[in-house]
Order: C-alpha cells, then sequence, then structure tokens
C-alpha cells in the first residue's frame, strides 16, 4: 500500500501572522500555499514537509516523524532554513524574493512574493499544441534565457546552486518577466545523504553529477539544466535523460532535426551546455550569456543528404517500436 501523503495546512489557518488561503503545489519536498499577510498582501508560502519522512493527518499542524528518520528531517530542515536566509539576501528581478523565513510547527516555512502568471512549462505546452515549426522564437528563446542567466549568475555568486532548474521552475510573470522559484539545495542534501528517500531529480533536466556522490557539483550543474530547458524550448518536450543518454546518446540526432529552424549557434550552445562531462560545458553562467548574448550574423546550415536519410530511418525505427509496444499492449504477440 502506498505512504499517504502529508495533510496540507487548511485554509484560514495563521501562522506567524499569515493566513493560509489554499495550497497551490505540493510535492515530494514540501508545499506551497497561497497567503496573505497582515496587511492584506498575497504572498506564497513554502513549508518544509517531506513526504518520505513526515506524517501529518487532516486537522494536526504538526508534522510527525519516525524516531529512526528524525537525524535525516532535521538535516533538510537547517539546510531550507539556510536556503531562505541566503535567498533574502539575493535581490533580482529573475530570482524569487524571499520576504521572511521561520520556524513554526516543528518545521520551517519560506515567504516569498506571490507571482502571477504562468510557468514556462504552460507556455512550451500551448505553443506545442499549435504544432508549428518553431515553439518559440529565437529570438524569444535568447532574450529569456538572458534574464535568467543575468539572474543565476547572482545565485552563483553567493555561492548558491539552484539545483532544479526546467521549465516548471521558471514563471514568465504578467509583467512579462521570468523568475526562478523552487530552489533544491536541501532537497539535494537528502539525495545525497540517504537511501530513505528516492531521489527527487526531474528526468532530462538533472545534470550527470546529480546522480552521483563522488563527483562535484557547481555552475556547470546548473548550466546543463539550462540547456535542457533551451532543448524544450526548441522541440517542444524535454531531452532523454542522463541514463538513457550514457547509453546511446541520441541529442546530437534530435538536435539534427532543428538544422535550418535556428541558428547553428543556437544548436551548438545547447549542445555544449548539455556535454555529460562537467569540465566540457560553460564553467559559468557568465561564459555561457556572453555566447547567447554574441552579436553577428546567424548562419542557418540545413541537414545534410546523409543527416536526412540517418534521421528518415530513426524515424521509421521509432515508429516501429511504437507499432510493436501497441501490438504487445493488444496482446497479439507470439508469447
Amino acid at each position: 500500500m502506498s505512504k499517504l501523503k502529508p495533510a496540507p495546512l487548511p485554509p484560514e489557518t495563521v501562522i506567524d501572522g499569515y493566513r493560509i488561503v489554499r495550497k497551490l503545489s505540493a510535492g515530494g519536498f514540501g508545499v506551497v500555499y497561497l497567503a496573505t499577510d497582515k496587511h492584506g498582501n498575497q504572498v506564497a508560502i513554502k513549508e518544509y514537509l517531506p513526504a518520505a519522512l513526515t506524517l501529518r493527518l487532516p486537522g494536526e499542524s504538526v508534522p510527525r516523524v519516525a524516531p529512526e528518520k528524525l537525524w535525516l528531517y532535521r538535516l533538510g530542515l537547517k539546510s531550507f532554513f539556510e536556503e531562505g536566509r541566503a535567498l533574502a539576501q539575493i535581490s533580482h528581478p529573475s530570482v524569487v524574493s524571499v520576504l521572511n523565513f521561520f520556524r513554526q510547527n516543528e518545521t520551517v516555512y519560506m515567504v516569498m512574493n506571490y507571482l502571477e502568471g504562468g510557468s514556462l512549462q504552460d507556455f512550451i505546452a500551448t505553443a506545442r499544441g499549435l504544432k508549428k515549426k518553431k515553439i518559440f522564437r529565437e529570438s524569444t528563446i535568447r532574450s529569456l534565457f538572458d534574464e535568467i542567466l543575468r539572474g543565476l549568475r547572482i545565485v552563483h555568486q553567493h555561492k548558491m546552486l539552484h539545483l532544479d532548474l526546467k521549465p516548471a521552475n521558471i514563471i514568465v510573470t504578467d509583467a512579462n518577466r521570468a523568475v526562478m522559484i523552487d530552489f533544491g539545495a536541501a532537497r539535494d542534501v537528502l539525495n545525497k545523504q540517504s537511501n530513505v528517500i528516492r531521489p527527487m531529480y526531474t528526468p532530462g533536466f538533472a545534470a550527470p553529477e546529480m546522480y552521483r556522490r563522488d563527483l562535484t557539483m557547481g555552475p556547470w550543474t546548473d548550466i546543463y539544466a539550462i540547456g535542457a530547458c533551451m532543448y524544450s524550448c526548441m522541440r517542444g518536450h524535454p531531452p532523454n535523460d542522463v541514463p538513457q543518454r550514457q547509453e546511446k546518446d541520441r541529442l546530437a540526432l534530435s538536435l539534427a532535426r532543428l538544422r535550418g529552424v535556428y541558428s547553428d549557434n543556437l544548436i551548438e550552445m545547447v549542445e555544449w551546455c548539455m556535454t555529460l562531462d562537467p569540465l566540457s560545458r560553460p564553467q559559468s553562467a557568465f561564459a555561457l550569456q556572453k555566447e547567447l548574448s554574441r552579436e553577428g550574423e546567424r548562419q542557418y546550415t540545413k541537414p545534410s543528404i546523409g543527416e536526412k536519410l540517418h534521421l528518415q530511418f530513426d524515424n521509421v525505427l521509432s515508429g516501429a517500436k511504437k507499432n510493436l509496444r501497441r501490438i504487445t499492449r493488444l496482446g497479439f504477440n507470439d508469447k
């Protein structure tokens, strides 16, 4: 039987002077609420509530933690609190603003400005539904990620990493600003320290070094995720995850489909960011930003005949595999 998810705080609950309006979202690591402060201003409040370590029944406020998991719960809580304190020191339009953070109910709450708008993932899904040749214009992609990289540079200068960059964690506000939310440093601490928690990495966006405890993470780790986000804006779906790529890397082939649609420079940048070897990627947000904003005539090289044949063969092979899976599901296989 699957483990029950800890219940969120009910509407009208008051914590440290903030009144909960409703739950906005919940994941394996915590719950985000829409709330109002004492002046009636809307804020978003994130509660540290790792589902693998806690239980909370409806009507309760304090999470229940098994004694054998208490050390791990407290380790993640400490990291979450430190993350809130560090983010509160950063003031940049592309980084979510942390207004306050406090301890209550034997857990920690992070108060942030409430962003009205939609996630980049929502925009990608809408654009993909239009079935146009380009998901987003190249100028849009360059402008969007120039904003994000400016914010990411500040984050890295504060000796922090995001560690969970993906389209769902980039909000495009109604004021037309791109803002990074939901940093994952505390989540990564729990992933690295114990086998109790299933690794909470987003397939396609997590760099190879996030899967291993013996590799060093750094700005290059977030750069991998930036490349994967750019890929999603070009293809309309995430790239293959690291285990798939390590078994058979199809990134270059997938990007070759975009030749002539996007400039050679943009395609090469994505491949550079997503190099499996951490030392072969851009080592800083500034290095990537410099390349992204490089002026000059953009070249659009169409696929060669050999590449076209390779792509056609790949399409046929993919179609055959899909048909085989469909036949197997229907029970028409020979076994």
